[in-house]
């Protein structure tokens, strides 16, 4: 009786978008600390548990499997015999997500590691990790709905406002001067000879060269607030930034190949965070050192040999912590503390005077916060965005792309 359904379901399986099932377990995937945020090394959410529940709600509420695969699935059953097939099915689509490597499996000493304990001990001790393969596919399908709910506009280099010779002939001719690309202007060159009397006796003088738009290599430091503001008061602000961050890691690795991009984690302090661990990190201790994040973008700037530095800074809170000479850190989570702010302005100044950009994408709308976030634009000439985690990802990408020098509030 055990196997009476096994064709049964492996048909369901053929029916199965796998792919869609990943997406819709981005939530889980990426989890950022969200269920516990307390105590940051609670990974309740990683437990097999959880993702017993998460791919069950997905086939039936998540759009993965259709109206008439539910239907067919459930008709004409008892509730025990609907129930046992449900759970059959979860089980296989989970053993599916192991052999095709987007997870794998781990156990704490005692819980066993088969396959069968794997999918039985769900809740048991066995836990899942999420690997590079689902990591890189879900940085590739959020930059995809990211650009896609940008329109059809094309992606290249970065433009800016100077014009250079070059393929593309954007802008009026001009003088050939030692040292430009010979991409001449046949119909220019030809009409100053012409004006200078010359017929068609071309000589140095007349030579006219087309410009187009000069395209530069840029620098960014992505600076994430990952204090537990980012979790607290009924919603997840990390995990959206995580998502905005792979999206924007998988665009400059295939559109921007010249491109660099580094990853600052600030909380209680700040540090540097390899790209390919970005999908695994979670919320951090309580504070939000935002100069010190700050000062550890600008040290990692200044040693890139880029024309274009900039720091995109998301956050949700206000600065309430610095790190003081001797290693200790000041701290004062009430209200926006004088000695804080004016610490944090000060390294904005510096980064202003290194030339390096800053453009702030804050997750909150409360008045003091505005206003820091509005000063901050103001020291450095960068732009100020007041989003919310679900249109952030569009902000950021927008953006990056197009460097607009306007502020937009």
């Amino acid at each position: 009786m055990r196997y009476r359904y096994t064709k049964y379901i492996a048909e369901l399986l053929d029916g199965l978008d796998m792919e869609a099932l990943v997406s819709r377990l981005s939530d889980l995937l990426l989890s950022s600390g969200f269920n516990n945020p307390w105590d940051p090394r609670d990974a309740a959410d990683q437990s097999m548990q959880a993702l017993h529940d998460a791919v069950l709600d997905a086939l039936l509420n998540g759009g993965v499997m259709s109206d008439e695969m539910i239907q067919e699935l459930l008709k004409d059953r008892t509730d025990d015999t609907a129930r046992e097939r449900l759970e059959a099915l979860v089980q296989r689509v989970i053993e599916q997500l192991t052999e095709q490597g987007f997870v794998t499996t781990t156990g704490t000493p005692g819980s066993t590691q088969t396959a069968a304990g794997a999918t039985s001990g769900a809740a048991g001790g066995t836990r899942f990790e999420v690997t590079d393969k689902a990591l890189d596919f879900l940085g590739y399908r959020a930059l995809r709905d990211l650009l896609g709910s940008l329109g059809r506009g094309s992606v290249g280099r970065h433009d800016t406002r100077e014009l250079a010779t070059g393929i593309d002939a954007s802008g009026p001719p001009r003088p050939y001067a030692f040292g430009d690309i010979l991409n001449l202007d046949a119909t220019a060159t030809i009409l100053k000879a012409a004006r200078r009397g010359a017929g068609l006796d071309v000589d140095y003088e007349d030579l006219m060269v087309a410009q187009g738009d000069y395209q530069s290599s840029c620098a960014t430091v992505l600076l994430l607030d990952c204090s537990h503001s980012m979790v607290l008061y009924g919603e997840d602000r990390f995990t959206p930034a995580k998502r905005v961050a792979l999206a924007l890691t998988t665009l400059i690795k295939h559109q921007y190949p010249g491109d660099a991009l580094n990853v600052v984690l600030f909380h209680d302090s700040a540090e540097e965070v390899p790209l390919a661990h970005l999908g695994r990190v979670r919320v951090g201790p309580y504070y939000t050192n935002t100069r010190e994040g700050l000062r550890l973008a600008r040290r990692i700037l200044e040693r890139q040999r880029k024309d274009m530095r900039q720091i995109i800074m998301i956050t949700d809170g206000k600065p309430s912590a610095i790190s003081l000479p001797d290693g200790r850190i000041y701290k004062n989570a009430f209200g926006l503390d004088p000695y804080v702010l004016r610490e944090t302005f000060a390294e904005v100044a510096a980064c202003r005077r290194a030339g390096i950009l800053i453009n702030t994408f804050m997750l909150a709308r409360d008045y003091d916060l505005v206003a820091f976030v509005r000063r901050v634009a103001r020291i450095c000439h960068g732009k100020a965005y007041f989003t919310t985690p679900y249109t952030l990802g569009r902000y950021v990408l927008q953006d990056y792309m197009t460097k607009k020098t306007r502020n937009v509030h």
